[in-house]
């Protein structure tokens, strides 16, 4: 008896288990192509342009996966007199930071990291991916290309900046 109620639970795991992964897979966010996303960004501008002497970083998280949870960006190390800002779902911040390399961190249920090398004036995008954790909603980075970045900044909400910027 035992077994039969086990073989009629499982079907229904199953089930809910492929419609959290549906869900989550429709909630990845992806900006639009070739001519379509630069009709979207024309006539838009960044909210802050980075000063002569300092490079600027967008950090992005367009997904509302895991929107409950904060994502803290952190420059050169993990101390919390270097974190900067932090996100949630459809949100994005910005920082500047001086020429040369930087590691750049991001705190959610896991440790994402990714290193840029960056000249006074530059740009950089960088994407927060949402991933489902154990606990909470894991993370990782990768750069984007700068119409992808501008596109994700202009279709995000301001997260919280720290150290005022």
């Amino acid at each position: 008896m035992k077994a039969g109620r086990m073989s009629g639970l499982l079907p229904w795991r199953v089930v809910v288990a492929l419609l959290v992964i549906g869900m989550l897979a429709g909630c990845a966010a992806k900006a639009p192509s070739g001519q379509a996303m630069q009709g979207e960004l024309e006539g838009f501008s960044l909210p802050h342009e980075p000063a002569e002497d300092e490079a600027l970083v967008y950090v992005v998280r367009p997904e509302i996966t895991g929107t409950l949870v904060r994502f803290n960006v952190f420059v050169d190390d993990t101390d919390a007199e270097s974190e900067v800002g932090y996100t949630r779902g459809s949100q994005h911040i910005y920082f500047p930071v001086e020429p040369g390399r930087h590691a750049i961190f991001s705190k959610a249920e896991n440790w994402a990291d990714i290193e840029i090398d960056v000249v006074a004036g530059e740009i950089v995008f960088l994407r927060q991916h949402a991933e489902m954790g154990l606990i909470m909603a894991r993370n990782s980075l990768s750069r984007l290309s700068e119409d992808d970045g501008k596109y994700f900044v202009k279709e995000t909400e301001l997260g919280t900046l720290l150290n005022s910027n």
